[in-house]
């Protein structure tokens, strides 16, 4: 991927399963798979597994990005997750995610009134929800 293709792009499209390049501070490529987008308390998150080995990552960890705003060029950035209260939340989440789509695969499917989601306001940023779920992403608070 060259540096004018944004990584957003490919992040939401869900037909889209090719490695996502990011850059660090130091302009460095690092390649990542995307493992999961997740929505909570009004951000959209994504959860990447660095391809090539990271340092201060493991082999089955993954990095986590919050979605943010460029208020001056109205333009969206990934921005590495710093807060394990967040951190935590989204990887519970993401466990959530992965649980309940183990038991659909299991359980034969029946209509149930019961049904967990996302918060209201979440709803709308949810459509781009995920692929394919790796199961053995862990967290962590590494820069790319």
């Amino acid at each position: 991927m060259s540096k004018s293709e944004n990584p957003i792009d490919k992040l939401l499209d869900v037909e889209d399963n090719e490695p996502i390049t990011l850059y660090d501070e130091n302009d460095n490529a690092v390649k990542f798979e995307q493992i999961a987008l997740i929505p909570y308390e009004e951000k959209l998150y994504a959860m990447l597994k660095p391809i090539d080995k990271m340092e201060g990552v493991g082999e089955d960890e993954g990095v986590i990005f919050v979605f943010e705003d460029n208020e001056q060029t109205n333009e969206q950035f990934l921005k590495v997750v710093n807060d394990d209260k967040i951190i935590d939340a989204v990887f519970a989440l993401y466990l959530d995610l992965v649980n309940e789509e183990e038991g659909e695969k299991k359980a034969p499917k029946k209509e149930t009134t019961a049904k967990k989601t996302a918060p209201k306001a979440e709803e709308k940023k949810k459509t781009a929800a995920k692929k394919e779920p790796a199961k053995t992403a862990k967290k962590t608070t590494k820069k790319a």
